[in-house]
């Protein structure tokens, strides 16, 4: 069986920067991670950037159209978004649906159970 947990997010730049990854590079400890772009409104930044844990491969985009999609798989890839800023007067801001998929249990379910 596959568990799913569903994350939403609302960065923002009230305070002048939206850090939407504060942590940096990172993996979320799941099989896979689906980032859907909700919306984005007067902001400029948020670059997606993932690279291969185990080389230098990687790339680079900005997720702009609402309900675009990335689907990448958490062991091979690390991942993070730059921060985002206003475009003008007035806070701006990216919204996000994050998936994580993990199979045979959450994470809290694998660390609860003693190994066999």
């Amino acid at each position: 069986p596959w568990f799913l947990e569903a994350h939403q997010f609302r960065i923002d730049t009230t305070d002048g920067i939206g850090r939407p990854t504060p942590e940096g590079a990172h993996r979320d400890g799941v099989d896979l991670v689906a980032v859907f772009l909700v919306g984005r409104q007067g902001v400029k930044g948020g670059e997606t950037r993932i690279f291969e844990a185990a080389g230098p491969s990687g790339h680079r985009f900005t997720l702009s159209e609402p309900w675009s999609l990335m689907l990448l798989d958490d062991a091979r890839m690390i991942h993070e978004t730059t921060p985002i800023q206003p475009l003008g007067e007035g806070a701006g801001f990216r919204d996000t649906l994050v998936v994580t998929c993990r199979r045979g249990g959450f994470q809290q379910d694998e660390a609860a159970t003693p190994p066999a």
